[in-house]
């Protein structure tokens, strides 16, 4: 029986931003202004790592505090890797950013003194402004309800991009001419359709790669679609071997991905052993303040002491009231699981977070492509450098998506109006729908306990070894898949997934050297002359 191919299309606009977080919600109501905007999204609204950020954003607003002070918690925390003009950039237009948020009508926790400011692992002081413990929920749908309502923004769900569109992939290659983004392919997962979407500018804000791991706080979208398909199309990819693991992910079988946010430590949350017993003194004078890296290793030391699953915080000395104010979210869900954080501690273990590195661009967003910018978690702005320091995640997305909007508003002038479709359509070939649908789902699996057991939290040269040689035959078999069968979502995620983790991998054997996320026991000391690596 032969299935007749969804007939494919073309969709025309100004600008066309892939990921629907709080960077591409932002970045498409500060380009409506100067023209049509398509914003494409994996899954339904609003749902990203965005929307799942706890804790906050962390920005310069107390009269006490200052931006010296924010840059150096910023730079410690990036072990050495950080870019200062970038990181006092971002920090200088962090009260701004939340104050279009406030304008915008977020509503962000008060108390007697104004905006409630709490503290993080990594902060010298309280400067990260939340709203209660789902501040990401609250900023993306804020901006979400403007963006729906919008008459020059187009939001398309469920919508998973292929790979960009070229000068280069069109024949049209003049040496000593930089390469050009002229859109991409985009499967429509609800109709099986692959359409072409052309504009005069492309925004990659599809967030991070966290599911290319076991154990993660991200959703399920976080496959790192954005950065493999950068990679492919030739633009520069950095610190990779910098993957963030949040020292407090819930331990439950229930529990998936739920996250314990960092400001329970930073009010007062104790990490405490099965037997009660402190531990984070014997690993850094900061104790449960110290940076995430420091926390995470020393859990995953303990635990591998110990032989226990997981380790505990204990914040029920607060009381009902407090943590029935600041962590309504935590307290219920982890009421739901017969956990009653006023009166025990909650079991807790380190998972993939944040992707610290990704697509290399400069000040303004731009990509080594022209007409391509990447901003948030895809991006490699460096800000973050070898550690994300708490809070700067969400700062980062704005700042950046007014920094874009801002060049290309400058540039959009120079562009040639597109009057018709000139990008070709998707040719499908003689692919046919794969039967052994087994296989990926065995394969994702494979590649997910391979970096975890192999590039987790603690590395070595023959784990890191081990995983090369592993992911590289697990590529080769995807690349067949690619172009035998019909595309899917989940197979399209299983090729970028190993490629992120294949770029992950490269990273870290480079880096001969132990630095912030990364440790490597063959390599436990910082070496200086190691300095930065780009793909």
């Amino acid at each position: 029986m032969i299935t007749e191919l969804p007939t494919t299309r073309s969709i025309v606009s100004d600008f066309l931003i892939i990921g629907g977080g709080a960077a591409g919600l932002d970045l498409a109501l500060r380009l409506a202004e100067f023209g049509e905007v398509v914003l494409l999204t994996k899954t339904a609204a609003g749902q990203s790592n965005s929307y799942h950020a706890q804790g906050g954003i962390a920005a310069v607003l107390d009269p006490e505090d200052q931006y010296g002070d924010h840059v150096q918690d910023t730079l410690a925390a990036g072990a050495g890797l950080c870019r200062p003009d970038i990181v006092r950039f971002v920090v200088e237009n962090g009260s701004q950013a939340i104050g279009r948020l406030i304008a915008l009508g977020v509503s962000f926790t008060k108390d007697k003194n104004g905006y409630h400011l709490t503290r993080e692992g990594g902060h010298s002081t309280r400067r990260v402004i939340h709203t209660a413990d789902a501040t990401g929920k609250a900023v993306v749908q804020t901006l979400l309800n403007l963006v729906a309502h919008h008459p020059r923004i187009r939001m398309m769900t469920h919508q998973i991009a292929i790979d960009f569109i070229t000068a280069h992939k069109l024949g049209h290659y003049l040496p000593g001419r930089r390469n050009r983004c002229f859109g991409c392919h985009v499967l429509d997962n609800t109709t099986g359709q692959i359409n072409t979407f052309q504009a005069k500018f492309t925004i990659l804000a599809s967030g991070g790669a966290g599911k290319v791991y076991l154990y993660t706080s991200n959703p399920d979208e976080a496959t790192g679609d954005g950065i493999a398909m950068a990679w492919r199309a030739g633009c520069r990819v950095a610190n990779m071997e910098f993957i963030q693991f949040h020292p407090t992910c819930l331990f439950h079988p229930q529990a998936k991905s739920f996250l314990i946010s960092e400001a329970v430590r930073g009010e007062g949350g104790i990490l405490r052993l099965q037997n009660g017993d402190e531990f984070m003194l014997r690993h850094h004078e900061r104790r449960e303040l110290a940076p995430r890296d420091s926390v995470a290793r020393a859990i995953d030391f303990e635990m591998k002491r110990t032989g226990e699953p997981c380790v505990y915080l204990d914040i029920s000395h607060k009381g009902r009231d407090f943590l029935t104010d600041h962590f309504p979210n935590i307290l219920e869900k982890c009421a739901s699981l017969d956990i009653d954080i006023t009166q025990e501690p909650i079991p807790v273990v380190p998972a993939a977070h944040y992707t610290c590195g990704g697509v290399v661009t400069n000040q303004e967003g731009k990509t080594d492509l022209d007409g391509l910018y990447a901003i948030g978690e895809v991006s490699c702005t460096g800000l973050h450098g070898a550690n994300r320091l708490a809070s700067n995640s969400l700062l980062e997305c704005l700042v950046f998506s007014e920094a874009a909007s801002l060049s290309i508003a400058k540039n959009i002038q120079n562009q040639p109006k597109i009057t018709s479709p000139s990008l070709p359509l998707w040719d499908s070939f003689d692919t046919k729908k794969c039967t052994e649908s087994i296989l990926i789902a065995h394969t994702w699996d494979e590649i997910r306990r391979c970096m975890w057991n192999y590039v987790g939290i603690v590395r070595s040269n023959q784990r890191l070894d081990r995983a090369r040689r592993r992911i590289d035959m697990i590529k080769n078999e995807i690349h067949e898949d690619y172009w035998n069968c019909r595309l899917t979502r989940d197979l399209l995620e299983l090729r970028n997934l190993a490629t992120i983790a294949s770029l992950i991998i490269r990273c870290a054997i480079h880096r001969k050297e132990s630095r912030g996320l990364h440790y490597n026991i063959n390599y436990p000391q910082t070496d200086d002359r190691n300095w930065h690596f780009i793909i």
